[in-house]
């Protein structure tokens, strides 16, 4: 981070001024608080006290957040989800991962690690074995890496498929959403199993946080004809609260990140 500071105050510079804050958003378990990152993943803990370290090399206040958590920011400041004070985000990328708004406040829980709803089942039972240590959490079916899972789980049954299963990388989550469009009998069915898994992790959502609206971000969810597909596995009961609705972010998916820690340091 720091050499990547120095080249670009050597070769850009700062406009005006200079920046008066900082801000960073990061995957793992973050104490935005305390400026501290405990931890990168489930495997290792090594807390490193990265809003001060930053801090003193820039010679400004510097602030960190989890990644989702700092989109989340992000939608409460720019998109769909300002002026709702009880919201959800839900990012289904390459995993799957939840920013949940109550009065106003982003859930954190005791130890910072509030929203990875990544690791919770939806009823799927295909013996994926998730980073966690459990079995068939919703991100190894739903998120970038579990299309690449059920491709690969489903992809003897249909020989005849023109789906790429490389060796070497993951499965193009785009191409098997634009072969579903075309009606490849596999990508349907990966669709279909992914799209209901989405669903049900919304629908889990707004039962236990009885949001106002729910946004939803990231790559898998981004194409309209996915999206329209979980829209079309909801139970409007089970929504019929949600009254701002379930919607798409607004937000430019290559800059939520970006947006998302100058959220965190205008906080």
């Amino acid at each position: 981070m720091k050499a990547s500071l120095d080249d670009y105050i050597q070769t850009v510079g700062w406009v005006a001024e200079g920046p008066v804050a900082a801000g960073i958003g990061l995957i793992g378990r973050i104490d935005g608080r305390k400026g501290l990152w405990y931890q990168i993943d489930g495997q290792r803990n090594e807390c490193i006290d990265l809003a001060g370290e930053i801090s003193s090399y820039l010679g400004i206040p510097c602030h960190i957040d989890n990644d989702v958590k700092s989109a989340t920011l992000a939608e409460m400041k720019w998109g769909k989800a300002a002026g709702f004070a009880n919201l959800v985000y839900i990012n289904v990328g390459t995993g799957i991962a939840v920013g949940s708004v109550c009065d106003g406040r982003i859930i954190r829980g005791g130890s910072c690690n509030a929203g990875e709803a990544g690791h919770t089942k939806v009823g799927v039972s295909l013996g994926f074995k998730c980073v966690c240590g459990r079995e068939d959490c919703v991100e190894t079916i739903a998120s970038g890496m579990g299309l690449d899972n059920l491709a690969r789980h489903f992809s003897a049954e249909f020989p005849d498929s023109p789906l790429e299963i490389p060796s070497d990388t993951r499965v193009d989550g785009s191409k098997i959403v634009e072969l579903a469009k075309e009606g490849d009998s596999l990508c349907s069915k990966i669709v279909d199993i992914a799209s209901q898994a989405i669903a049900d992790l919304v629908m889990n959502a707004v039962r236990f946080t009885d949001p106002e609206i729910v946004v939803m971000g990231g790559s898998v969810v981004s194409d309209p004809y996915m999206f329209e597909r979980m829209l079309g596995k909801l139970n409007a009961h089970t929504i019929r609260f949600v009254t701002g609705g379930i919607v798409q972010t607004s937000l430019d998916s290559r800059l939520v990140g970006l947006l998302g820690a100058a959220a965190v340091a205008m906080q």
